[in-house]
Order: structure tokens, then C-alpha cells, then sequence
């Protein structure tokens, strides 16, 4: 939503994503269209030059992670596409990240919520505490977040780096409604009021993202980065994301929901969003990693499907279908299960029982469907 209004706005803006769906180029992008291949490559071979001679001299003591490199590659892109603003998504925490060697004007924290805890921390306190790490001096920090024990944190650490703190929700006024999948949203904020704009991004817990949203691109235009309504609107009506919630429909009225909700918080966000759009439920293709909440996540969404399909991502990683199916049937003994370990045979045994479908638990299984999918008709 973000760098959508940045372009709106007329700033050349470069957006880094992570992780990719298909293909590494969508990490890189630059008013909305992803870099060349050719350009990701000349970014690969300066970042690779620079860690050799680096390596050389001692100023560095070991090869870098995947994600540092990147990261320094879309630095690279950005500066050779003269960028005016980039925006950065933090690839894990805050307070470790690669992320963190940029200088930032503002900053955001969406949520807090149990992930990744073998490295930020089994508790919301501890999580936030790394997610604070983004602040830094005189930059401003937009928190979505309101669970007391995470908020504390994070004031307690903008406080200590001189970052101005502003809770999004503070002097907010939102009114929202739905209507097949999208949300209808009117905003009033201390600075600014929005006339009623429809989300292009599915689901209701994109009206706090839309907030947060809303209120660091108003941050940015008080520190000289004019973004005037119109653009902000813009962002929040035009925005693309794939893999959360997205419909795909096909000429033959048929229609899959991909989402990438691969924890608990993003598979109650599906679940909330399949209760209010599909109440009688639907065919749900599940696959997942090994090392993540799967019972979580499973209790969340094994009440709106009324079939599972049990497949694995193409990843180490991945839970057996086996096992999927046997925790489920201590979860819910009375749901029919089919076993397809590949994903593309999964999807079209889920067909079978539905003409609509839903495809979650991992983000990697969507990039193995996505490819798959002959040229649909995407709605949103």
C-alpha cells in the first residue's frame, strides 16, 4: 500500500519484499514492475565483487547470508535506478536485520504475534523487543500494534534511540463494512479525512494494515515526502499482493483462494475471512512446514473446510501429508481427507468436491500452484 502511493504520489519508488513466491525478481521492484533478470544479475556480480575483496582485506571474517546478499542487492538496484524512496520490508525481527544498515525517514510495526520464536523470542515482549529494533534516531515509528505488554516495549526502545513514536490507531476514526470479500473503509485521522474507498486487498484485517498504512505515509509527507490524499487512496484501492487472499477465477466459474498464511495470527486472518465469505464452507488444500504451529494454524481453519486435501510443499521441510492427516483426525475425526503429495494433483482433486477452493499453510507451497494455474482471470 505503501509504495503504491509513493508512485501515485510521483516519486520513483523501490519496494523489497521477501520472501519470493516464484521467482527471486519479485523481491526488486521499482514503481511496481519487478527488475530484469539482467539488472538482478549485474546487482549479484557488484555485491559478489564487493564481498570477495572484502574477504581479501578483513572486512568481513565470513561469507554472508542469502538474505544479506539480497539485501545488498536491492540496495544496488535501487541506487542504479535512482530511486527517490525505498521501501523495505524487514526480512526477520528488526533488531538483527540486514534491513537495518539503511537510514530510514519513517518506520512501521504492524503487529506482534508468535513466529520465528526460536529467534525472536517465546514471548510478545520479547518479540516486540526485536521488532523495535527498526527505530533509530529521529526517524518516526508508526505502531499498529495495541497489546499493552508489546506497546510498553516499544516505547520503552523508541524512547532510548530518540525515535518519535506515533500509535496509529491514536485520534483515529474508521467505519467499515464488507461485500463479497473486499472491505469498504472510511477514514479520519488528526490530519486528514478519507472519503469511503473499497481495499484492494482482501480480508477485514487489512483495515489495520490500511491504517498503519495511511498514517507513516502521512509521517513521510510532514517530513518533505509529499504524498497528497489522492495518492494515498490510490494505494490503498490499487495495491497488489500475491499469495494473501487472492481470488483467482476462472472462465468456467470455478475459483481458487490463495492465501500465505503460514502461523497462527495469518490462518485466524483466513479463517475470518472464509466464515464471512464462504459460511458453508469449502474444499481446503493444506500443506505446511515442519517446524511451524501446524496444530495452530489447523484448529483455525479446519472448522470452515469441508474437505481437506493433504499435499507437501517442495521444500526438506515440509510436514508429511501422513502426519497432517493423522493430526487431524484427533482435531476432527469426522473430516473426509484425501492425501495428494504433489500440489498440482492436489488442486485438481480439490476440484472435485467444490467449485470453489482454498489453498494455505505455506508459502512455498504456493509457489510450487502458482505456475501451475493456466493463465485465470484474477480479481483481486
Amino acid at each position: 500500500m505503501v509504495a503504491r502511493a509513493l508512485t501515485a504520489a510521483g516519486h520513483r519508488t523501490g519496494l523489497y519484499t521477501s520472501p519470493h513466491l516464484v521467482t527471486l525478481r519479485e523481491r526488486f521492484v521499482v514503481d511496481g514492475e519487478m527488475v530484469t533478470g539482467t539488472e538482478m544479475a549485474a546487482a549479484l556480480d557488484e555485491v559478489r565483487t564487493a564481498i570477495d575483496r572484502l574477504l581479501e582485506h578483513g572486512g568481513l571474517r565470513a561469507q554472508p547470508t542469502f538474505f544479506e546478499v539480497v539485501t545488498s542487492m536491492a540496495l544496488v538496484i535501487f541506487r542504479r535506478r535512482r530511486v527517490d524512496i525505498a521501501v523495505l520490508e524487514v526480512g526477520l525481527g528488526g533488531r538483527l536485520d540486514a534491513t537495518t544498515v539503511a537510514t530510514p525517514t519513517a518506520g512501521a510495526i504492524t503487529t506482534i504475534d508468535f513466529d520465528h520464536q526460536a529467534h525472536l523470542g517465546g514471548t510478545i515482549r520479547a518479540i516486540a523487543s526485536e521488532k523495535a529494533g527498526i527505530a533509530k534516531p529521529g526517524m518516526v515509528v508508526v505502531c499498529g500494534e495495541r497489546k499493552p505488554e508489546a506497546v510498553d516495549v516499544i516505547e520503552e526502545v523508541c524512547h532510548r534511540q530518540g525515535a518519535t513514536l506515533v500509535q496509529a490507531w491514536d485520534g483515529v476514526e474508521v467505519s467499515a463494512s464488507s461485500r463479497t470479500g473486499l472491505t469498504t473503509m472510511t477514514l479520519r485521522t488528526p490530519a486528514r479525512s478519507y472519503a469511503p474507498c473499497t481495499l484492494a486487498l482482501r480480508g477485514a484485517h487489512q483495515v489495520g494494515n490500511a491504517v498503519v498504512a495511511v498514517r507513516l505515509l502521512e509521517a513521510l509527507d510532514a517530513a518533505g515526502v509529499s504524498v497528497p490524499p489522492p495518492a494515498v487512496v490510490d494505494g490503498l484501492t490499487r495495491a497488489r499482493w500475491r499469495g494473501r487472499l487472492e481470488l483467482v477465477s476462472f472462465d468456467d466459474g470455478r475459483e481458487i483462494l490463495l492465501d500465505a498464511a503460514h502461523n497462527p495470527a495469518g490462518a485466524e486472518c483466513l479463517a475470518a475471512y472464509l466464515r464471512d465469505t464462504y459460511p458453508e464452507g469449502l474444499p481446503l488444500v493444506f500443506g505446511a512446514m515442519q517446524d511451524k504451529d501446524i496444530e495452530g494454524m489447523l484448529r483455525a481453519l479446519i472448522p470452515h473446510a469441508t474437505q481437506m486435501i493433504l499435499t507437501s510443499p517442495p521444500s526438506p521441510r515440509a510436514a508429511s501429508p501422513a502426519d497432517l492427516g493423522a493430526l487431524i483426525a484427533t482435531l476432527k475425526p469426522e473430516l473426509p481427507i484425501q492425501v495428494e503429495p504433489d500440489p498440482s494433483t492436489a488442486i485438481a482433486c480439490a476440484f472435485r468436491f467444490g467449485r470453489s477452493i482454498c489453498v494455505a499453510g505455506s508459502i512455498y507451497l504456493l509457489g510450487a500452484i502458482l505456475p501451475t494455474i493456466p493463465q485465470p482471470r484474477r480479481t483481486g
